[in-house]
């Protein structure tokens, strides 16, 4: 039975985290707030989790599922050849709504579906995911929406479609919007837009002004 607690209460806030990361360290699977849409999550490196995850949201392994750190540090452990441009980005933009897909390192223990060797991983600007990413670690987290449905800007949604495949919900009322975050490859020498989401290559390239935007 999937346990609900509502983030902007003191009280269930404090329970929903210690829940949260209990289940995370179990190898289960929650749903939390971010700055975009609410997300699935798992922890990054229990291969079976991150399964769990992509069977839950009836997505395949050609869908790798991304990263959410709680504090640009991380990415040291994550990830390797990481350029000056890339960590400008990183600079200007985290926590928000940029995600960086980049060359993971090679010695990692981790199984987010095929990949190719690249993770695409992001600091969300939301503080109950900081919290709960800051305690356990590196997760893997898609939008908490069965695969082509609508992803979800509130929890009551989310459950809906999830139910209780997921064994925590964190509650933090309506997101700010629905807006994706946008995704810059920077695994070559310039970095690649792939998507543009909640930022656009204009703001972007007054960061990296040699950005290019994928066809």
């Amino acid at each position: 039975m999937a346990r609900r607690y509502d983030t902007n209460d003191a009280t269930d806030r404090i329970t929903g985290l210690r829940e949260a990361a209990s289940a995370v360290r179990r190898g289960e699977l929650v749903v939390l707030p971010t700055d975009t849409v609410y997300g699935i999550g798992a922890d990054a490196f229990t291969s079976e989790a991150v399964a769990d995850l992509l069977e839950a949201k009836g997505r395949g392994r050609n869908m790798p599922t991304p990263v959410l750190i709680g504090s640009p540090n991380t990415l040291h452990g994550l990830v390797t050849d990481f350029s000056e441009m890339a960590w400008e980005l990183v600079d200007a933009f985290w926590p928000g709504a940029l995600t960086l897909v980049a060359k993971h390192q090679p010695s990692l223990q981790w199984d987010l579906g095929d990949t190719r060797g690249t993770v695409a991983i992001r600091m969300p600007l939301h503080p109950v995911a900081i919290e709960l990413l800051t305690e356990v670690g590196p997760m893997a987290v898609s939008s908490a929406n069965l695969t082509g449905h609508q992803a979800p800007e509130d929890c009551d949604a989310a459950q809906e479609m999830l139910g209780d495949s997921v064994s925590v919900y964190l509650d933090g009322g309506p997101t700010p919007g629905n807006v994706p975050s946008s995704i810059v490859d920077v695994t070559g020498k310039v970095p690649v837009l792939l998507r543009a989401g909640a930022l656009s290559a204009e703001e972007l390239r007054k960061v990296v002004p040699d950005l290019e935007v994928a066809n």
